[in-house]
């Protein structure tokens, strides 16, 4: 037998005001009114949670590729503590959504994310007149990506302050 699925009481209250709308279908969740549920918008809702948070892993993940390029292949000294906070900055958000199947992903996509960061990491080398000759094939692991003690060494000898 199927089950009738009812709309809850205030119907709008999705559109008029997303958070009153959370509060009130958790109140329902929690006191096990299911029937009360906005099911058509709760379903939609979690499938985007996983989706926002798989696009911040990936994003995340990307910005730090991008800075590795430039740590490892800018001949420039002074941005480098900037590269480098971005990357601890990204790193600490990074750690707090990532999941055991989201790094299954990143490791699968891992060439996919690099060739983007890589596309910008060269953008940004030809907007202030640097070349660099970026590997084409991500010389990156998801390991170096999210171990927080990690740095690639610069091509031109560059010496990285100590932390």
């Amino acid at each position: 037998m199927a089950k009738t699925l009812t709309r809850s009481a205030a119907p709008g209250l999705y559109e008029e005001d997303f958070y009153v709308w959370t509060q009130r279908q958790a109140e329902l969740l929690r006191a096990g009114r299911f029937s009360e549920l906005d099911l058509p918008h709760l379903i939609e809702e979690v499938e985007d949670l996983g989706t926002s948070q798989r696009s911040e892993v990936f994003s995340r993940s990307q910005q730090i590729l991008q800075h590795f390029l430039k740590l490892q292949f800018s001949p420039a000294v002074e941005p480098r503590a900037g590269w480098q906070q971005t990357i601890d900055d990204q790193r600490d958000e990074l750690e707090l959504v990532i999941t055991p199947s989201l790094r299954r992903e990143l490791e699968q996509t891992l060439s996919e994310r690099y060739a983007r960061a890589r596309r910008r990491a060269a953008r940004d080398f030809s907007r202030h007149g640097e070349t660099a000759d970026l590997p084409v094939a991500c010389p990156y692991a998801a390991e170096q990506i999210l171990d927080p003690e990690w740095m690639p060494e610069n091509v031109h000898g560059i010496e990285e302050p100590a932390p």
